[in-house]
């Protein structure tokens, strides 16, 4: 009996022992996030909508997450965002390494060009806003409608100019989308930026433009906005009928939120999720946004995955039918 005592008491031991040196080996992810700090990557220069977006929702992040959470924002522009794309690709699958994630662009990046990253490069967090497109002119237009806008391009196609922020975008595919639907074709302007598109719009060297709501918030006195490409009215602009009500089936915008490399632990996917999903009820987030034009709607793990899908199948057939480089 004692023999046999013994011969248990040893495998307890052995096992005992094994599960330590398992504990020792395993990285404290029940405990995440500890004293390191999570990196935010943006893919654009600081002070731009994205990196702006990302510094809010850092702070929010961190009072979700709690065990004091400390999130960082590191600017890495270029490439139109490529470069923090790629960044956020190749790091670690830890969760101390994120970035913040442009739809419809980060997906249209890798039909124009060689990307080091695709759709399945990334663990999908959490969208946090969708910013729909805007059709406008300046308030000095004879366009008063959609549809004198269109019947002008109809008239005469290719003579409406249209200014965008650039190609391969969100104001790109919005021009593509709506030339489509009402089977005409306008004279696309790109520029550097929707600051810059704006300014040619407002001095009169376009007769239109397509740029994110979100933009014209502030120029009321100066733009008058014909449509809202979206599948319902803004709350920022509630007066404007939709590309939809108005006979021209589109939606396009701006999706921004965030992604992680592809692997990361589950506790750690889970954690993360979770703290985003929390945000969605947060008053203070959505009003700080609702305050830079930006509608707050979150969208995380499987389902943001598929946003993703649908956004870069929309990128993939534009750039087949209208590749622009």
């Amino acid at each position: 009996m004692f023999k046999t005592l013994r011969k248990t008491l040893v495998i307890s031991a052995i096992a005992v022992s094994a599960q330590a040196m398992a504990a020792l080996n395993t990285p404290a992810f029940a405990d995440y996030p500890d004293s390191k700090p999570i990196e935010v990557i943006v893919g654009y220069s600081a002070g731009g909508g994205t990196d702006v977006l990302a510094r809010v929702v850092g702070k929010y992040l961190e009072q979700e997450l709690g065990n004091d959470a400390r999130v960082v924002i590191k600017n890495q522009p270029g490439a139109g965002g490529q470069i923090g794309f790629t960044s956020v690709a190749r790091a670690k699958a830890d969760g101390y390494t994120l970035g913040t994630f442009n739809l419809p662009a980060a997906m249209a990046l890798t039909y124009d060009r060689k990307a080091a990253y695709d759709a399945n490069s990334f663990d999908y967090l959490a969208n946090v806003v969708h910013d729909p497109n805007t059709l406008v002119v300046s308030q000095t237009s004879p366009y008063h409608s959609l549809k004198e806008l269109i019947q002008a391009a109809k008239e005469k196609p290719g003579s409406v100019g249209m200014a965008l922020a650039s190609l391969g975008g969100n104001d790109h595919f919005s021009a593509l989308l709506l030339a489509a639907a009402a089977d005409t074709e306008f004279n696309l302007f790109p520029f550097s930026g929707a600051s810059m598109a704006r300014t040619a719009l407002l001095g009169g060297h376009v007769a239109a433009g397509t740029m994110a709501l979100s933009q014209t918030i502030g120029f009321e006195d100066e733009l008058r906005v014909l449509a809202v490409l979206d599948d319902k009215r803004s709350s920022f602009a509630p007066d404007v009928p939709t590309a939809k009500e108005q006979g021209y089936d589109v939606e396009m915008g701006s999706y921004r939120g965030f992604v992680a490399p592809h692997g990361l632990p589950e506790k750690v996917k889970t954690r993360l999720v979770t703290a985003f999903k929390a945000l969605a009820d947060n008053k203070k987030l959505r009003d700080e946004l609702a305050a830079q034009g930006n509608t707050l709607d979150i969208i995380t793990g499987d389902d943001y995955r598929q946003l993703n899908d649908a956004q870069s199948d929309v990128a993939r057939k534009l750039w087949e039918s209208h590749p622009w480089k």
